[in-house]
Formats: structure tokens, C-alpha cells, sequence
């Protein structure tokens, strides 16, 4: 086995124990290295953790995640070291350490070896759908714990949407009640406290997605709308739509002086609701679809725009990540990575091609693209194939999010180490899918 030792803030403060963001990470990789631990030919005999600033209680954007790790250097041939200035630092370089170990029959072994590591982008997300399917908790915590060992740190979590809306809300209990999929298909606030904090011990942010309630229509006798499931547990909240028109929003549109001017009334609708989630007293940021920015709403300067359409043609996304930008507005994107959409046989090479920073642009405009995210939208996919459609084939997006721009571009070099990552998984027991033809040493 091997020792793990933490230093904080320059000064010894005892075993990874006393630090409990550092303890889960920390005890998983002393239960995985069970053998002995051989490094050039001698044997390593402890990590130590060098955290130079004083915990931090949870992950925020832009924090610092760099994080130096050196094994067997010349005056400590049997130690190893990593060391970062924050605790998200750490966490990201005990995972490297635990993926560059070379498992044997009686022992593990490693290089000597200098790392030097940071994330390329702040914002590195994993987009989750669990409106269309419900997934269980312990699916959810799996899958945050797959983020880590790619180095996401951001679990979007698109909770509700028109086929179900399983959060129990404290204040609107019947939202959940009649509008989730049955009683037990629902997160309660214990449930969604489970996840904040298991993804913080992660290093993970866990953004939450309402999508809001707009409009119902009555066509052939069919219900056509969005977010549907808001309206069956709170009556007269979705606005229902005349051929000609609505009178009660007309007369609201009157008392606003925007008659007949839809784009107006939308622009209310939503400065109204960045409003409302900036008044929080939790101090929350926003995040917009780019449609609004497309309908040329007006949005605050802080607005943080996500672009997702056009599939995996940058013909289309490259001009409007540069249209948001331009415009001098953050943005995310996640276009050219819909895990939801598969093909037969590989299909993870194009994620090589993507890059949030892609479009031809300022230098200026290029430092507002924050990173993107790989989306999951559940409605081919529920507990029982969320994390083998998941994984490994988020594993690019995660690469192309962190790595340096030149070192992700080539999905042929790529594709032995992400066999290998795989393999890595299958062993810590995660069902992640084959690339293709091939076998994993020691894993039936």
C-alpha cells in the first residue's frame, strides 16, 4: 500500500482524514492500491499533499483547478508529491495520479514523472435530462462520479421538463404531485441536498434547468405545448391560445403598451424571470438558450448564452457563438455534442473536430466562451443505458474541455488511450461501452 499524507496551508496538519473534500477521493485511491507500489526499480512509499491555501467549501466558476504532481524526483526517489493553491486543484490531481498507475499481478507500477495541469476552460459540463426518464439517485451519483474521473465540473441537471416535473417543490407541492410521472419518481429537497453535496466532494457545480411554463394549445384535440406537466399541478398557469387571440393577454399587453408586439412581450417575459433568479438571495447567475438572443432580447450584460443548435454542422454554430460573443456576451456550447444522438459503429471521432473557441473571431471574443457540455437527453434513455450510452464516448468532450487546444485534435492518436480509459472503468466497475472490436487485460 502507500501512505497519503496532507500538508495544509505549509503546515502539516495530520492524515487525509481531517479534510472531508479530500477523504472520498483519497479513500477510493488507498482501496484501489491494495498491492505494493513500484516506480523505476524501487518502491514508492508515499503521496504527499501539498494544499497550499485553506479549503474551500464549494466549486464556483473560475476557480482554480491547476495542480503539480512529481514522482520519485532525484532527492525523494521513494516519494511522490502533488501540489496545487486549492482544494479542486487536488482532487483533479489525485485522479491523474490513480489513472497513471500500471496495475500488475502483485504490484502497481509508475513512471517517474513531472505533471503540470490546469483545465483549459472554467466550464466543463455534463448535461442530464431527467424529465422524459426518471433516474434513480444512485444513477445520478454514478454518473457524477464518471464526471470526476474525466474532470467535468459542472452536472447541468435538466430536472422538469413537459413529460414530468418530479421536483417536490416546498411552496407548490402539487407541481410534483400531479405532475411527476407517479409518487415515487420524484426528488425530494433531501434527495437534491444528496446530489449538491456528494458533487461538491467531487469538485463538481450542479446547475439546475426549470424549463418555464409558456403556452397550451388545443389542436384535433390534442394537447400541444411545453413544460405540460406545470399546468397539471397548477391550474390556470399555462395560457391558453385562440385562433385570434388570448383576450386576457391582449388586455395585459395593452396595460403594458406593447399591443400586438409579441417580441416586447417575450423581452418582459424574460427580463422579468433574470430578475426574479437574480434577486435570489443565494445570488445566482442565468443561463439563457440562445433563442433568446436570437429573438433579440434584451438580456443583462452578465448573461450567460448556451448555444445548442445545428447539430454537428459548424457552418451553422461557429457564426452564432461569434454573433453572442460579438455582442459581448458569455457563452457556452454544446452543439457538436449530443450524446443522445448515436450511429452504428464509431461515432466519437467527430467529437475531436469541436471547439468552443472554433470560430473566427477577436482574441477578445474567444476569452468570453466560458467552455460546453455533453448532453444527455433522456428520451431513448433511462436508468438502465444512461451510463453506457454516457460512457466512455463523453470522454472526448471532456479532453477537447480540459487538454490544450493542440494536444485533443487527432481522434486517431486519441484512440488507444481512450481503449485504455475505457478499460479503466470497466475495471472500477462502470458498464461503459466498447469502441469497437477489443478486449480489456483481466476483465471478462
Amino acid at each position: 500500500g502507500i501512505s497519503i499524507t496532507v500538508f495544509v496551508a505549509f503546515c502539516v496538519s495530520g492524515i487525509f482524514a481531517g479534510f472531508p473534500l479530500i477523504e472520498p477521493t483519497a479513500r477510493t485511491l488507498k482501496n484501489r492500491m491494495s498491492k505494493r507500489l513500484q516506480v523505476g526499480d524501487g518502491q514508492l512509499t508515499s503521496l504527499n499533499v501539498n494544499l497550499a491555501s485553506p479549503c474551500e467549501d464549494y466549486p464556483y466558476l473560475n476557480m482554480d483547478e491547476q495542480y503539480d504532481l512529481k514522482i520519485c524526483a532525484p532527492d525523494t526517489p521513494t516519494e511522490a508529491s502533488l501540489e496545487s493553491n486549492s482544494i479542486w486543484g487536488i482532487l483533479r490531481g489525485l485522479e491523474t495520479f490513480s489513472q497513471i498507475l500500471v496495475e500488475g499481478d502483485t504490484l502497481f507500477s509508475v513512471n517517474c514523472t513531472q505533471i503540470s495541469d490546469f483545465p483549459r476552460y472554467a466550464h466543463r459540463g455534463v448535461h442530464l435530462d431527467t424529465a422524459r426518464h426518471f433516474l434513480p439517485l444512485e444513477k445520478i451519483l454514478e454518473n457524477l462520479d464518471l464526471m470526476a474521473m474525466n474532470k467535468f465540473n459542472i452536472f447541468h441537471w435538466h430536472i422538469v421538463d413537459d413529460q414530468s416535473f418530479p421536483y417536490v417543490s416546498s411552496v407548490y407541492p402539487d407541481l410534483s404531485a400531479k405532475g411527476a410521472w407517479s409518487d415515487i419518481h420524484v426528488y425530494t429537497l433531501q434527495d437534491i441536498n444528496i446530489v449538491v453535496n456528494y458533487a461538491r466532494d467531487l469538485g463538481i457545480r450542479v446547475i439546475p434547468e426549470f424549463d418555464s411554463p409558456d403556452f397550451l394549445v388545443i389542436y384535433n384535440s390534442f394537447l400541444i405545448g411545453h413544460t405540460l406537466s406545470w399546468g397539471v399541478g397548477q391550474p390556470g398557469l399555462l395560457t391558453p391560445c385562440y385562433r385570434e387571440s388570448n383576450p386576457q393577454l391582449t388586455d395585459f399587453m395593452a396595460s403594458l403598451n406593447i399591443s400586438g408586439d409579441y417580441s416586447k412581450l417575450e423581452q418582459y417575459y424574460i427580463t422579468r424571470l433574470l430578475e426574479i433568479v437574480s434577486n435570489l438571495t443565494t445570488h445566482n447567475g442565468y443561463i439563457v438558450w440562445e433563442e433568446v438572443f436570437d429573438n433579440g432580447v434584451q438580456i443583462a450584460a452578465d448573461t450567460v448564452v448556451h448555444v445548442w443548435k445545428w447539430e454537428n454542422n459548424p457552418v451553422m454554430y461557429y457564426p452564432e457563438i461569434a454573433a453572442v460573443t460579438a455582442a459581448g456576451y458569455q457563452a457556452l456550447l454544446s452543439s457538436c455534442w449530443y450524446m443522445n444522438y448515436i450511429e452504428y459503429g464509431v461515432d466519437w471521432h467527430k467529437f475531436y473536430e469541436c471547439d468552443p473557441q472554433g470560430f473566427n473571431g477577436t482574441d477578445a471574443q474567444k476569452s468570453l466562451v466560458l467552455g460546453g457540455e455533453a448532453c444527455m437527453w433522456a428520451e431513448w434513455v433511462d436508468e438502465t443505458n444512461v451510463i453506457s450510452r454516457m460512457w466512455p464516448r463523453a470522454s472526448p468532450v471532456a479532453e477537447r474541455l480540459w487538454s490544450a487546444k493542440d494536444a485533443t485534435t487527432s481522434a486517431d492518436a486519441a484512440s488507444a488511450r481512450l481503449e485504455e480509459h475505457r478499460c479503466r472503468l470497466l475495471r472500477r466497475g462502470y458498464a461503459a461501452e466498447p469502441f469497437g472490436p477489443s478486449y480489456c487485460p483481466g476483465v471478462l
